[in-house]
């Protein structure tokens, strides 16, 4: 696993257990679920829109962004990157029409 998605993990567990009050991260625990897809869903937009205006600079911002909040959310689900990058080394050397089609098996 990539060393700075590892790093990042790791606080964002720790932020598990901060107080709500200390951190951003622990407060959007704190809100729950609904709050943390309400964040990915506006990163997600906002990438959009950065991929939109075509500013190499604004779309790795916003990716960055989504890319942050998703791992908040697969922490508060118990889960980590090292989860989608597994993922993402079964699916290695499938065309994306047989992975497609291994869904349906699922």
């Amino acid at each position: 696993m990539s060393g700075v998605l590892e790093q990042l993990a790791e606080v964002l567990e720790a932020r598990k257990q901060a107080d709500p009050g200390s951190s951003y991260v622990a407060g959007l625990y704190a809100k729950g679920l609904d709050a943390i897809l309400k964040k990915v869903g506006e990163e997600a937009t906002e990438t959009v829109m950065a991929a939109k205006d075509g500013v190499p600079e604004k779309i790795v911002y916003e990716t960055a962004d989504l890319w942050f909040h998703t791992l908040v959310l697969l922490a508060h689900q118990g889960l980590g990157p090292e989860d989608v990058l597994n993922e993402l080394q079964r699916r290695f050397g499938l065309s994306g029409l047989e992975e497609k089609a291994s869904r349906k098996d699922r």
